[in-house]
Parts: structure tokens; sequence; C-alpha cells
């Protein structure tokens, strides 16, 4: 339970450090990676639930028992962003960097299904 603590705190804090500053960088990712984004309604649309999950994994920080049940959709947040990467890095649609922002959401999906196994489903009661 003390692990899901830990995991799921650092994992929203890096998430609202990397995830935050990027809707000010639309013009910036357009510069350094062309093309420039067409449909911004899907950029920033990313990031307003991207930034969501993080206060999602923030909360299961603070209470792992109670929102045991919000760790399962949160591994699938984490292996759906980073197989997708995977997939398109073979494909040689996305760069390296891309693959270890992909690689991160993949070890924090498994320290995810690590912490959901930990935790346990009911609070424990005294005897």
């Amino acid at each position: 339970m003390i692990a899901a603590k830990y995991i799921f705190t650092v994992a929203g804090l890096y998430g609202l450090v990397v995830l935050a500053p990027l809707y000010f960088l639309e013009g910036r990712i357009g510069q350094g990676s062309p093309p420039a984004i067409t449909h911004p309604e899907f950029y920033y649309g990313f990031i307003g639930v991207a930034l969501a999950w993080q206060v999602v994994f923030l909360l299961i920080g603070r209470e792992a028992v109670r929102f045991r049940p919000l760790m399962l959709p949160s591994i699938l947040e984490k292996l759906s962003y980073g197989v997708a990467v995977i997939l398109l890095f073979v494909q040689g649609r996305v760069s390296g960097s891309t693959l270890v922002t992909g690689g991160i959401d993949l070890v924090l999906g498994a320290l995810f299904a690590l912490a959901f196994v930990w935790t346990p489903s009911a609070p424990r009661t005294a005897q």
C-alpha cells in the first residue's frame, strides 16, 4: 500500500511537470518536429485528458485502497501510449526521443500493475 502511494504520487507529479508546459509549446513543436500541428483540437484535447489522468494518479496516491479499482484503467492509460509509440517507431513514424517517453509510460504501467497486486482490495480491520 505504501508502494502504491509513492508510485502513483511520483507518476502524477512527473506527468504534471512534463505535460503542463505543452499548453505553451504548440508552435515550437511544429518548428522542431515538422510538420506543424494541423489539428490543434486534438493536441489540446490530448493534453487536457492526460492532465486529468495525472490528477487521478495523485488521488490514487493519497488513498490507494479506496481508489484501487482506478488502478486498472490507469494501467491501460499507460499501456495505450507506450504500445502505440513502439508500433509507430517500428514503422518509422516517430523519433527515438518519442520512443523514450513511450518507454517511461510502459515502466509506469508495469509499476501500476505491481501496485495493484500489492494493494489490498479492502482496508484492513483491527482484530
